[in-house]
């Protein structure tokens, strides 16, 4: 993993993470491919996200002596899915940590004004005791993302992390305008958004790749 000479972007380099999001981009790879090739990508980004996590010590027995060891507390971390793509990355990411909750964040985007428009939150207890990670596959305008992220600022997290496939210039640049603070972790940043407010080269619209739909 590598910093961008953007400050707090982060590019998962990873030779599995780059080959999978190859396989990914190609309009010709199948439905049931590009949702297994989500899951697989989606575990790989969570060792690099997660690997500032507090540990704590406790104490265990091996099969030949007690010992001091540390672990995670999962359950203080939370995924915030942002419906419906960002369910694409979930499954992968609780699968390396299951003891993670789940929050979830409906939004759309006008396809007018191309403003991210909700309509649906749920998010776990006690978030101020909780680390955020937000998954969505794609940081294009990042009106989506301000939105998800203004959202659950409202319940004041410990930290917010924002991880996504694809990313852009424009997407990045719109996010930390008001967020500076929210790290992004991306597999690529791709050359531009076009006149149709996608990222190119890009990979489509993951949620349609990832459900069939279109």
């Amino acid at each position: 993993m590598n910093a961008s000479a953007q400050q707090n972007v982060f590019v998962i380099h990873h030779p599995l993470v780059q080959h999978k999001l190859t396989l990914m981009r190609n309009k010709e790879t199948s439905t049931s491919s590009f949702r297994r090739l989500m899951n697989e990508v989606s575990m790989l980004m969570a060792y690099e996200v997660t690997h500032d996590m507090a540990m704590q010590e406790i104490e265990i027995e091996t099969p030949l002596e007690r010992m001091k060891s540390r672990v995670i507390d999962g359950k203080k971390l939370v995924f915030v899915s942002i419906l419906r793509a960002g369910n694409g990355i979930l499954e992968g990411m609780l699968s390396v940590i299951p003891g993670a909750r789940v929050g979830h964040i409906g939004l759309y985007r006008d396809p007018k004004t191309l403003g991210a428009v909700e309509y649906y939150c749920k998010m776990p207890q006690n978030m101020n005791q909780r680390d955020v990670i937000v998954i969505d596959p794609m940081l294009a305008t990042g009106h989506t993302a301000v939105a998800a992220i203004e959202r659950i600022k409202e319940f004041k997290p410990k930290s917010i992390k924002f991880v996504c496939l694809v990313s852009c210039p424009e997407g990045i640049s719109a996010v930390h305008q008001i967020y500076p603070d929210v790290a992004i972790y991306t597999a690529s940043i791709d050359r531009q958004l076009n006149e149709h407010a996608y990222i190119v080269p890009g990979l489509g619209d993951a949620g349609d790749r990832i459900f069939g739909t279109k």
